[in-house]
C-alpha cells in the first residue's frame, strides 16, 4: 500500500530576508499489505497508539445541575482496530451496551456553579490500514431484514430523504449499477462530482447539493440519504484521526478536528468502510484508496450511535464543557 501527497514544512530560504518560510514537499508512505487467511481483506503493519479523550466542565454560565450523567462512546474492536486496554481518567465510569457497542457512563451527580470537573478515558490501541476486496458479482443487492430496514433505511438525522432534490439525486446517482458495491461507488463519485470540500455550518443534503460544497459531515449526510433511498443500509462512523506522523513516536500529538465517514452493509460480508471526502481530488477519475478501506490512523468510535450524550437531555454539550484529545504513537507493529 502506497499513500502519497503533500506535507508542509519550515524551509530555510537563503535568498529571502525572512529566511524561514512555509513550503510543501512530496511525501510517500509505504506499507506492506498482508492477505488475511480465509478473509476478504488485507491488513498493513500498524502502530500501537495511546489515545486520551477528556471533557473539562467549563460552562458558559454558572449553573446548578442535578444528577448529571455523561456518556461517551468507546473505541470499538474491528478487523483493523484492536483494543488493548481502556482506563478511566479523572472519574470512574460504568459501561453500558448500545447496539452492541460499549459506552462509558460517567455518573457525575450534582454540579455546583463554578465547580470544575475533568473526566474521560485513555485507550491503548493497535491500529492498522485495511482494504476490503469483494467481487461485485458476489455482492448483488439482497433484501434486508425488517430490523435492518427499520434502522438503516430511514431518515433519522435530518437527511431530507423526502425532498425532491434529494430523491432526484438518488435516482440519478446509481446509474445502471445492479450490485451494492457498484451502486455505492457510483453514489460516492456522484457526490464528488457535485461537492467541493469546504468547512461550513452543517446543513441538510438538499441545501448542500444546491450550494455545491460542505465538510466531511455534509458529505456523509448526502451519501447516507442517496444510499438509503437506493435500499443500501449505511451508518455514520467516527470520530477522530491520529495525526499521521509515524516518525514522531512518543511525542504528544493533537488532533483539533473530529471526523466522520460511513459504513455500508454488504450482504454476506458485513459492514464495509467508505471515507467521506479524502478521495475527492476535484476531478475524475477519483482514487479508490479509501473506498472499502481505511488508513492506519483512523480511530473507530461510535458506529451509528451518538458519540456523546447528556442527561438531563436539555443540556448542551458545547455550552457545558471543552474537550481535549491527544495521541501518542508508541511503537510500530509487525
Amino acid at each position: 500500500m502506497v499513500h502519497s501527497g503533500k506535507e508542509f514544512y519550515i524551509r530555510d530560504h537563503p535568498n529571502d530576508p525572512d529566511r524561514p518560510d512555509v513550503d510543501q514537499r512530496d511525501r510517500s508512505f509505504i506499507h506492506r499489505q498482508v492477505v488475511m487467511p480465509q478473509s476478504h481483506y488485507t491488513l498493513s503493519n500498524g502502530y500501537l497508539v495511546e489515545m486520551v479523550y477528556l471533557e473539562e466542565i467549563f460552562p458558559e454560565e454558572p449553573q446548578t445541575i442535578e444528577n448529571l450523567t455523561w456518556k461517551i462512546a468507546l473505541p470499538a474492536p474491528t478487523d483493523r482496530q484492536t483494543i488493548r486496554s481502556i482506563t478511566p481518567m479523572g472519574h470512574p465510569f460504568t459501561i453500558e451496551s448500545v447496539e452492541d457497542q460499549e459506552v462509558a457512563v460517567f455518573h457525575l451527580g450534582k454540579l455546583q456553579p463554578h465547580q470544575a470537573k475533568v473526566f474521560g478515558w485513555k485507550a491503548l490501541l493497535e491500529l492498522r490500514g485495511i482494504k476490503y476486496e469483494i467481487p461485485g458479482n458476489e455482492a448483488l443487492s439482497c433484501p434486508l431484514s425488517p430490523e435492518m430496514q427499520a434502522r438503516y433505511l430511514v431518515d433519522d438525522d435530518d437527511l431530507g430523504m423526502d425532498h425532491p432534490i434529494v430523491r432526484a439525486a438518488a435516482r440519478e446517482s446509481v446509474g445502471d449499477a445492479q450490485d451494492v458495491i457498484s451502486k455505492m461507488l457510483n453514489i460516492r463519485n456522484y457526490v464528488y462530482d457535485r461537492l467541493e470540500y469546504r468547512m461550513a455550518s452543517f446543513d441538510s443534503p438538499e441545501v448542500v447539493l444546491e450550494r455545491g460544497y460542505g465538510g466531511c459531515g455534509e458529505y456523509v449526510g448526502v451519501m447516507l440519504a442517496l444510499a438509503r433511498l437506493n435500499g443500501i443500509a449505511c451508518r455514520t462512523v467516527g470520530r477522530y484521526k491520529c495525526p499521521p506522523c509515524a516518525d514522531q513516536r512518543g511525542i504528544i500529538l493533537f488532533q483539533y478536528y473530529n471526523h466522520v465517514w460511513i459504513e455500508f452493509f454488504v450482504p454476506g460480508y458485513g459492514w464495509i468502510p467508505l471515507e467521506s471526502n479524502p478521495d475527492d481530488t476535484g476531478r475524475p477519475p477519483y482514487p479508490t484508496r479509501f473506498f472499502m478501506g481505511l488508513p492506519w490512523y483512523h480511530v473507530e468510535i461510535g458506529k451509528g450511535i451518538p458519540f456523546e450524550t447528556l442527561e438531563p437531555e436539555t443540556l448542551s454539550l458545547g455550552a457545558l464543557a471543552l474537550n481535549h484529545v491527544r495521541f501518542r504513537i508508541l511503537a510500530e507493529l509487525d
